[in-house]
């Protein structure tokens, strides 16, 4: 993917989704390092980048975070690598992974199966701010 920006890790979200749309506020809020950019899993570049990593259909239903040239996680394993990179208290993350990834990811499906209905669901993709354009590719 020769398109993606070069030392940026790119995050990929349902669009549609209040829940992830609040967790792509809270990574911006948090990206001091300004390393992130967003794609929302329903464009075409979402698409094109999961087509590049085999990642099936089945699994969009989750935050996908892709680090190009390195690596792919998602659900629970996402969210422990993104918050990996905030700094501060945020380094003490991977402490999460004495809880074993079948049981994580267990609850992260149980949330991701509930989404709609517990935070709702926006009929489009959200449009970023001029302030926020660059954040999203």
């Amino acid at each position: 993917m020769e398109s993606l920006p070069k030392n940026k890790k790119i995050v990929l979200f349902d669009g549609v989704c209040n829940l992830c749309d609040s967790a792509v506020q809270f990574i911006i809020k948090h990206d001091k390092k300004d390393i992130f950019r967003f794609v929302a899993l329903q464009s075409e570049l979402g698409i094109s980048i999961c087509k590049h990593l085999g990642i099936s259909f089945s699994k969009m239903d989750s935050i996908i975070f892709y680090e190009p040239g390195t690596a792919y996680f998602y659900k629970s394993s996402a969210i422990i690598e993104i918050g990996k990179n905030f700094g501060g208290l945020w380094k003490l993350i991977p402490i999460f992974r004495i809880v074993p990834i079948f049981i994580s990811d267990r609850i992260y499906d149980y949330v991701a199966k509930n989404r709609y209905n517990w935070y709702g669901k926006k009929e489009s993709c959200m449009i970023p701010t001029p302030e926020l354009k660059s954040k999203f590719l």
